[in-house]
């Protein structure tokens, strides 16, 4: 089995629901989202995915969270925007787009600080 891994970034505000302590407050991190995608043999180019066409899709996807209050986007009003619920979201979203790519989505990484991280994989 053959892995690759893109990292890409976003900013954004959040606010845990029924979290008691200072987290239950309006607050904001930097996000680092690692998305990893496995192959068990090479295409005929000798890679996985082409790491621009994993990055691209990745960056498009998290356009639609930077800046954002999470809180107020949709799939978050339903569940409470934690690292391991962004990173199901995420997932969800870009496994979708890497059957394209011929590969398969292993898992998604949310670091929300540079020692605190969630991953979700199925």
């Amino acid at each position: 089995m053959y892995e690759i891994k893109v990292i890409e970034e976003f900013s954004a505000a959040h606010n845990l629901r029924g979290y008691k302590g200072k987290c239950e407050n309006l607050h904001g991190h930097n996000w680092k989202i690692e998305a990893v995608f496995v192959r068990k043999d090479l295409n005929k180019l000798g890679m996985v995915a082409d790491f621009k066409k994993a990055r691209g899709k990745l960056t498009r996807l998290l356009k639609n969270l930077d800046h954002k209050h999470l809180n107020n986007r949709a799939y978050f009003r339903k569940f409470n925007p934690t690292s391991e619920n962004i990173a199901r979201y995420i997932f969800g979203k870009l496994s979708y787009d890497s059957k394209a790519m011929s590969c398969k989505l292993r898992k998604i990484t949310v670091w929300e600080s540079s020692n605190s991280c969630a991953t979700y994989y199925e």
